[in-house]
């Protein structure tokens, strides 16, 4: 998946108690990815653009950016829009890209480089391959060592040089050419290539207007070739050129070069010549871009006989080339994980990342990693009032920007100190985030909360995967969303959306279940939609309520973590044993 939206957070977001202000600096493409759960809420957004910040503050050596696994929700727009932070860079797969090796910085060369200049290239570089660029630097063709070798052991044509068009320029320089007479600049080969070594009369009966001579020292050769009007004479051997051959040369408007190679040489030279362009190959190019992933790559390499391979920026813009050998060179993506551990939850190629830290307050999941992490993991209703005491533990004060969101975050996952899985760790963090910030708590939630529960323009899927996650249960997989509502009408409206599309998400998905909540923040309740065989039944039994037209009501239920997936993952266990 291609990465958009790219963002920063503003210069001076934090700051130490004991000196200055953090530069916003352009992040290193390998810096750390601090990254949260997919169809992230507020608090997975806002931890993980709080949680880099802290992290570049307490070791700039070792650079974060914050990340996100997939669209934001309203809510989540309407806080990055109202405290001013750009969007996190999206990451829907960590797997390794193309951008994750060792790109080869090989330049881009020149369609009119001369054969005999690009195979110098090649063996100077050590390289087989060589791509030609416009002047934007945008993919024209690729030439390799067969290419150029072929090119050679065909240049017998005399019209070779006539029929690609060569500049007189690629003669002088393969040759260390001097021109004597002539102007060469912007002029083209315009005949064919003979050797001027027989008699004057064999000369003369052999040329014609337009075409380039070889000849020695012999000035009736040299002679022969002005008065069949060639378009250019090349003298071979440093010979001389007396001055009345040059000026009936200048008169005839006839090019005289001159090259210290002997006649032989200069004749199996001058084929190489040639412009590159002429033999590139244009069609059908392989090439691979900064997203491709490296699996992908590998397989077309093996496909293939050739050993390097473009590279194109997002602009479509060539860069370098990779070879097999790069892709062994792999730089694996490496994350912290903040609110969520659950491998159902992670972004796609998870397994091939590298995670280094975790920081999270839900229940221990599924997710395995290669070696010892960082794993923080509190009992409190949010991870930003983790990362506000990570904040507070290492003496680093916290900006009006960063209080915002973190105190966005709790307000969010809290629905305002609501849920069950608030704590008073998280009330009071919260109230004193709402003071660094210079907002009003309860006015600002109710903001946050109806810009969140407006799903008017959106479609169905939109909505749905505003706030979703799925779950493991043994061998049952199921997904659980929630949608937090100040008002009935954008509750109901919310739920016209979704209850229609919950059976066309679950044949998708492949799962077993989806439940989907709609809550009611005034009121602490919850109206459950569910899909799937037996899902009825499943919610009857385990919430002790009855099932309407598909909806169960739940008084008092307004927590997915604390008071949904704990039960429902008792009662599957149960049905399984």
């Amino acid at each position: 998946m291609m990465e958009t939206e790219k963002g920063s957070i503003p210069t001076g977001a934090f700051r130490r108690k004991k000196g200055g202000t953090m530069e916003n600096k352009t992040m290193n493409p390998r810096a750390i990815k601090v990254i949260g759960h997919r169809n992230p809420d507020t608090d997975s957004i806002c931890a993980a653009v709080a949680y880099s910040n802290l992290k570049n503050i307490l070791n700039p050596e070792r650079p974060c950016k914050p990340c996100r696994a997939g669209l934001l929700n309203r809510e989540t727009e309407f806080v990055l829009g109202y405290f001013k932070v750009p969007l996190p860079q999206l990451y829907t797969d960590v797997s390794p890209h193309i951008r994750d090796v060792d790109i080869r910085p090989a330049p881009g060369m020149d369609g009119e480089m001369s054969l005999r200049r690009a195979w110098m290239t090649m063996r100077d570089q050590e390289l087989d391959t060589l791509c030609i660029v416009d002047e934007e630097q945008y993919l024209k063709g690729v030439i390799t060592v067969k290419d150029v070798a072929t090119a050679n052991m065909d240049g017998m044509d005399p019209h070779s040089l006539e029929i690609a068009k060569t500049s007189y320029q690629n003669l002088i320089d393969i040759l260390d050419g001097t021109v004597l007479v002539g102007d060469v600049t912007g002029k083209v080969v315009e005949g064919r290539i003979i050797i001027g070594s027989g008699s004057a009369e064999q000369i003369e009966r052999s040329i014609s207007p337009g075409d380039v001579v070889v000849v020695s020292n012999r000035a009736e050769s040299q002679l022969a070739a002005l008065e069949m009007d060639a378009g250019c004479i090349i003298v071979c051997a440093s010979s001389k050129v007396s001055r009345t051959m040059q000026m009936l040369a200048e008169e005839k408007g006839c090019i005289v070069i001159s090259t210290q190679n002997s006649t032989y040489v200069t004749g199996q030279m001058l084929s190489q010549a040639a412009p590159i362009r002429q033999y590139m190959t244009t069609g059908k190019l392989l090439t691979f871009t900064l997203h491709t992933p490296v699996e992908e790559a590998t397989r077309v390499m093996a496909s293939v006989r050739f050993r390097y391979f473009p590279v194109l920026d997002d602009d479509g813009r060539y860069i370098g080339v990779v070879s097999r050998r790069n892709l062994l060179n792999l730089h694996k993506k490496q994350l912290i994980l903040v609110d969520h551990n659950e491998k159902s939850q992670a972004a796609e190629g998870i397994d091939e990342a590298e995670v280094l830290e975790i920081i999270d307050h839900h229940r221990i999941g599924t997710l395995e990693t290669d070696g010892p992490v960082y794993f923080r993991n509190v009992p409190v209703g949010c991870t930003c009032t983790i990362v506000y005491q990570m904040y507070r533990e290492n003496d680093v004060e916290i900006s009006p920007t960063m209080a915002g969101l973190m105190l966005s975050a709790i307000l969010s996952d809290t629905l305002m100190f609501r849920s069950p899985t608030c704590t008073l760790t998280d009330e009071r963090a919260a109230r004193k985030l709402a003071e660094i910030a210079g907002v009003d708590l309860e006015k600002y939630a109710d903001t946050m909360f109806e810009h969140g529960g407006d799903v008017s323009g959106k479609t169905a899927a939109e909505v749905f995967n505003g706030d979703y996650k799925i779950f493991t249960s043994g061998d049952i997989r199921f997904g659980v969303g929630q949608g937090s509502y100040m008002t009935e009408k954008n509750r109901k409206a919310a739920q016209a959306l979704v209850g229609p599309y919950l059976p066309q998400a679950l044949e998708k998905q492949g799962l077993d279940y989806i439940f989907y909540m709609f809550t009611d923040v005034r009121n602490s309740s919850t109206e459950l939609l569910m899909t799937g065989v037996g899902a009825e039944e499943l919610i009857a039994k385990t919430f002790d309520t009855t099932i309407e037209n598909g909806v169960a009501v739940l008084p008092g239920v307004v927590s997915r973590k604390k008071q949904m997936i704990p039960k429902l993952i008792n009662a599957l266990k149960q049905e399984q044993d």
